[in-house]
């Protein structure tokens, strides 16, 4: 590398005003006018909190945007205050104006960056950087004002260094980081709309919305990166040893990820599995919420949401209780004694399950003799419901509830085991027979 002269020297004319007559009392008169309007600021901010879930996402959104212009504003209106009184007690006031040019560069930016955040998504990336956003845009517009920024990128275009082939400059590398932003800014607002079109059109399944815009995002992304870096004059193929590294890393290091995001792809494109559905692969049960490039979530009927790699949803055999039809069948075992009706138990086992109104009508609930045990006859009760996701529990223990009071009521008897011992010896018992 190659430094050039330290930019901070030419803060030196400035630094050596400090001393003249009037300045500390214009800067204190400008401190107390930032500090004021910071309280200002924090004030408004906690009695807003209070009610920010009270009305809807427009008084939102404005409740947001006066939090954020409410420090500049207080700020511009006490300076121009404080200028006031500093003209009439004789003091200078040309540091007045700059301060007063900052703090409405500083509403402004906030207002662009806000609506940045809010035309993206309301809790994507752009969220947690926002304040970074703004401050660095805001400090190169300070630099600007105080005459410092044509120095201080002079000072980076000297300092140099070198990439396989290329020289590059501390400034060329800025200037590729900022037009790489802008265009995947650009890149993003242009897949946001895609992917509503998308989502808003009814001739397309879930997962082929889905696929086209993770697909269209990647592209524009791609496209974005590779339209921005020659712009700024970077040559593409400077980033060969990168791709090399990285293919090598996706090779060996990254294959299961590679696995998973593939994976992912093929059960959109397929379509073998879809949100909504129930399903079990491995020991995991539940219903498919997400289909990720990457995993898939199932929530459980307990409410567990399990994080399931693609690669697993392809490798192994996942049961599907609702891929092609969402009915499904439960079998329930009963058993009676052999002194009751027979008729009359498959009756109250088919009225039990047709008064849940859980159970479909069609095909309707039928009892069938399953066999002839050593304690009773073995009965059993088949019925469909139309939404597994919802369990089988509950409508299990329902009817098996109104067969119960049902067979008590009419007398029907359910057997349970009995023993009977004969202890050998024992007064009463009768003589064992002679052996010989």
């Amino acid at each position: 590398m190659n430094p050039a002269t330290n930019p901070g020297q030419l803060l030196d004319d400035l630094m050596a005003s400090l001393g003249e007559p009037g300045v500390i009392g214009e800067l204190s008169i400008i401190a107390l006018c930032v500090a004021v309007a910071f309280l200002i600021a924090r004030y408004v901010r906690s009695r807003r909190i209070a009610d920010a879930h009270a009305a809807g996402r427009v008084a939102e959104l404005g409740r947001r945007s006066v939090r954020r212009l409410t420090f500049p504003l207080a700020g511009i209106v006490l300076l121009l205050f404080g200028r006031g009184l500093a003209h009439l007690a004789g003091l200078p006031t040309q540091l007045f104006a700059n301060a007063i040019a900052l703090l409405a560069a500083m509403a402004l930016i906030r207002m662009a960056v806000f609506a940045l955040r809010t035309v993206f998504a309301p809790s994507g990336w752009l969220a947690s950087f926002e304040r970074g956003f703004a401050a660095i845009v805001w400090v190169l517009f300070a630099l600007h004002v105080l005459g410092v920024l044509p120095d201080v990128v002079a000072w980076m275009e000297s300092v140099e260094f070198s990439v396989g082939a290329q020289n590059l400059s501390v400034w060329l590398v800025l200037q590729g980081a900022v037009t790489v932003l802008i265009t995947v800014l650009a890149a993003l607002w242009l897949s946001g709309l895609l992917e509503t079109r998308l989502m808003a059109s009814k001739e397309l399944n879930a997962s082929l919305k889905a696929v086209f815009s993770r697909l269209a995002k990647a592209l524009l992304l791609l496209l974005a990166v590779l339209i921005a870096l020659p712009m700024v004059g970077l040559d593409l193929t400077t980033l060969s040893v990168f791709g090399g590294a990285l293919g090598v890393g996706l090779g060996f290091g990254m294959q299961k990820i590679a696995s998973n995001y593939v994976s992912g792809f093929i059960i959109l494109l397929d379509r073998s599995i879809q949100i909504g559905n129930m399903i079990t692969v491995d020991r995991f049960r539940g219903e498919v919420l997400q289909i990720n490039t990457r995993y898939s979530v199932l929530r459980s009927l307990t409410g567990v949401e399990s994080i399931v790699p693609n690669e697993m949803l392809i490798a192994s055999v996942v049961e599907n209780e609702t891929y092609t039809n969402p009915r499904v069948r439960i079998s329930m075992p009963v058993q009676i004694s052999y002194q009751s009706d027979l008729d009359l138990a498959m009756q109250i086992m088919t009225e039990s399950a047709r008064a849940q109104p859980r159970v479909l009508a069609e095909p309707p609930p039928q009892a069938f003799v399953g066999g002839f045990a050593d304690s009773g006859i073995n009965l059993e009760l088949g019925l469909w419901i139309g939404d597994p996701q919802e369990g089988t529990l509950g409508v299990r223990s329902a009817i098996n509830l109104r067969i119960w009071r049902e067979f008590k009521r009419q007398g029907v008897e359910i057997p349970y085991p009995q023993r009977e011992v004969r202890l050998l010896g024992a007064p009463g018992a009768a003589p064992a027979s002679p052996q010989g």
